[in-house]
């Protein structure tokens, strides 16, 4: 059954939100910054991980790099786009309609926190992609279900920490990896090995920086980075037309 990988991804998200919110009531307030420091770790460590794979090379026994360049046009066009559109923004807003929809004002103070810091981890990552590709292509939901295994924790420690937001982050993953599983059939010709292990570094970035707000608690706006994710894409497109930007 094609889209049963991200069927069993959001029922697992579910299942880890309703019983991290089940926790939540039950932890003291120093448990819940503890945990939150400590997925925050995982995270970064996780970016960290996929980040230097996607860089890092090993030629005749020398470490050397791949595509830097390719990663900071990214970044910074990607930040120059998503700052315009200001999606980081428009996410907060939408969780905090949410919130105010569904959680009642001030009933749950870091709803929009929740929504954002899962959603952005949840969609953003290797996994998401290529296990959706198989699903779409291949009817294979095995990566997407093992994936859905880490989601469901991630989720409870999640809703444990940042409470019924999590839940909503249920929404974005639904529609990028179901997306991504309908449309495959036509989008795969263009995503080669090459451009989904740059797509998958890029993504590992903002992972690390997800990492870097859980830990520190500071605001590196993630949100406005995203559309760095898909900007290989249009770089391997124009490098047809200009070869030189496939060195990159």
């Amino acid at each position: 059954m094609i889209g049963l990988g991200t069927i069993v991804n959001c029922g697992t998200v579910i299942a880890g939100a309703t019983l991290g919110v089940l926790l939540k009531g039950g932890l003291p307030r120093r448990f819940e910054t503890t945990i939150m420091q400590a997925l925050g770790l995982c995270t970064f460590f996780i970016g960290i991980g996929g980040a230097i794979a996607g860089l890092v090379t090993i030629e005749g026994g020398v470490l050397s790099t791949q595509h830097t360049m390719l990663l900071v046009l990214s970044l910074v066009i990607g930040a120059l786009i998503g700052e315009a559109l200001d999606i980081e923004t428009r996410l907060n807003d939408f969780g905090t309609w949410c919130q105010l929809r569904f959680a009642g004002k001030g009933e749950d103070s870091r709803f929009v926190e929740g929504f954002v810091a899962a959603s952005l981890l949840f969609c953003v990552g290797a996994m998401a992609i290529v296990g959706s590709l198989e699903d779409g292509l291949n009817g294979d939901p095995s990566i997407l279900i093992a994936k859905a295994v880490l989601d469901g924790v991630a989720a409870i420690v999640f809703a444990a920490s940042l409470g019924k937001g999590v839940y909503l982050s249920v929404l974005p993953l639904l529609v990028y990896q179901g997306g991504i599983t309908l449309l495959a059939r036509s989008i795969r010709p263009w995503l080669t090995d090459a451009l989904i292990s740059q797509l998958s570094c890029i993504g590992s970035v903002l992972i690390f920086a997800i990492g870097f707000n859980l830990m520190f608690d500071k605001k590196v706006k993630v949100g406005n980075l995203l559309p760095a994710i898909f900007l290989p894409i249009v770089f391997s497109l124009l490098a047809r037309v200009w070869p030189a930007l496939g060195t990159l």
